[in-house]
């Protein structure tokens, strides 16, 4: 039973944070502010101030707001030449290819965004709020295994800078698990957080740090930088199983797509179809659906049509037909470096928050102790291609902080890192609680599936069955964070994914 509430993010240092907030007067706003802070120490590699997101609040006995900021595209500059290059990156069985450079920056939201939360719903002083994450860059945080995998794979991206040695290999030896990282210019940036506000990142001697960072070859303006702005949104809600979803809408990509496959699933005729097949068309269906209706730079809110009465009906009815897609494509690649953090407390506010920073632009800031994002070499943020957009707007984004209410108010409050994995994986916790009746820690545990083109990849004790011949099978020796990292809450439990080192408690 919570005496504060119940927390889970991404990394015990986080949700530690998260726990002496509530301890100390603070709502699950200012938690999750706080957790979000100290996952940018904690989780370096997953997300930071320079990157972007978005926060779904739910205050208690109120409707729910979803606080988009996420990143921007800087104005368009076509004849400018970029500091843009390709950089591989080696998973072991595997190498993929990144984009980073100052060419690379979108202009960042985080920072703007968490302080727009805390001041319209947070309780306590952002002095407070911002503590735990300011202990930790002063006195550091012992690597786990999966933050230590991380800083090794992407190796190549942190020490591209001098400024990036200096933090990754502060004695000529790059850090591993059990080594304690440290950031004291993190926690400066972080006093001057509290001092100014979100004025010194974007307006004052914090945007001059990032206008020298990014250089004459990245596409940030002061101008650009002043007008980034926080669109409060109202979420996109739906019904599932009797149960109401809310989620992230468009412009954002990710929340419209949970959205339309559990709709699918939920209005199929069930009776034709097992449960593990509507769940692979499903799967196949929305990344169809993507393709179909995110051709067009100038309309990011395009991915919304899929929901639309019509449009929905067509592909139910081809859903239903048994129809298959012969030659379906993958998604665009990405790694999916995103944390996240579920918060319920005991007055029953709760807080769904999903930030990025990509895999950064290869540049630290070291004055602040941040590296920038890389989201304009995102290929899953730029299916059409790189440096298209037509003016500053808000890039679409595949990350979905969700929350499910029944009766009695909120019963689940989720979320995962894992790009265009992500969906699939909330859509899988879903089923899994209120279709298949699991407690939490066995909906976040079990083995999950994911379809990308005609390649279904499963992991250890996932329960397969008769796919058409098109479908190859693919499978993990062991959980991988390649299927996400679902961080999810109840009332009475909370569940980290122990594939991107997770971490819950009750406090």
């Amino acid at each position: 039973m919570m005496k504060y509430g119940t927390i889970a993010g991404g990394e015990k240092s986080t949700v530690h944070a998260a726990s002496v907030i509530l301890e100390n007067g603070g709502n699950a706003f200012d938690a999750a502010v706080g957790a979000v802070f100290t996952s940018m120490v904690s989780e370096y590699n997953l997300t930071g101030a320079g990157g972007g997101g978005a926060f779904l609040a739910c205050p208690a006995n109120s409707d729910p707001i979803l606080f988009d900021f996420f990143v921007d595209t800087p104005p368009p500059q076509p004849d400018k030449e970029l500091d843009f290059f390709d950089i591989m990156v080696d998973f072991g069985p595997s190498q993929q290819e990144f984009h980073i450079g100052q060419g690379s920056v979108a202009i960042p939201g985080n920072t703007a965004g968490l302080l727009e939360v805390h001041q319209r719903l947070g309780q306590v002083p952002l002095i407070a709020v911002l503590e735990p994450a300011v202990v930790a860059a002063r006195s550091g945080v012992i690597l786990n295994e999966t933050q230590a995998y991380l800083i090794k794979i992407l190796e190549p991206i942190l020490i591209n800078s001098t400024a990036g040695c200096d933090l990754f290999r502060p004695n000529g030896k790059l850090l591993k698990k059990g080594d304690r990282f440290q950031n004291p210019s993190f926690a400066d940036f972080l006093n001057m957080l509290v001092a100014e506000g979100s004025r010194y990142f974007y307006e004052g001697d914090g945007a001059e740090l990032i206008l020298n960072t990014v250089g004459q070859q990245g596409l940030i303006t002061r101008e650009c930088l002043s007008q980034y702005t926080v669109v409060e949104r109202q979420p996109l809600k739906s019904q599932f199983r009797g149960k109401t979803i809310y989620t992230n809408p468009a412009p954002a990509t990710g929340g419209t797509l949970i959205t339309f496959a559990l709709q699918l699933m939920d209005q199929s005729d069930r009776n034709s179809k097992s449960d593990f097949t509507n769940l692979v068309k499903a799967m196949q269906m929305s990344s169809t659906a993507r393709r179909d209706f995110c051709h067009d730079m100038k309309n990011e809110m395009q991915i919304s049509q899929v929901l639309t009465p019509k449009i929905f009906k067509q592909y139910l009815n081809l859903f239903n037909s048994g129809f298959t897609i012969s030659h379906p494509q993958n998604d665009p690649l990405s790694r999916g470096a995103t944390t996240h953090v579920s918060i319920l407390d005991k007055q029953g506010n709760a807080a769904s928050v999903t930030t990025t920073n990509g895999e950064g632009c290869g540049y630290l800031i070291p004055e602040l102790g941040i590296m920038l994002n890389n989201m304009l070499g995102e290929e899953d943020l730029n299916p059409m291609g790189f440096h298209l957009w037509p003016r500053q707007q808000r890039l679409p984004t595949m990350i979905s902080p969700t929350l499910v209410m029944g009766k009695k108010g909120v019963e689940l409050v989720l979320g995962s890192g894992g790009s265009n994995r992500l969906r699939s994986a909330i859509s899988q916790i879903i089923l899994n609680l209120f279709a298949k009746n699991m407690d939490l820690e066995s909906a976040v545990h079990t083995a999950r599936i994911h379809l990308e083109g005609n390649v279904l990849h499963f992991e250890p004790g996932a329960l397969l069955e008769t796919l058409p011949d098109d479908i190859q099978l693919h499978s993990w020796n062991e959980k991988n964070l390649f299927f996400g990292g679902v961080n999810a809450v109840t009332p009475v439990d909370a569940v980290g994914d122990p594939r991107r080192g997770g971490f819950g408690m009750i406090c």
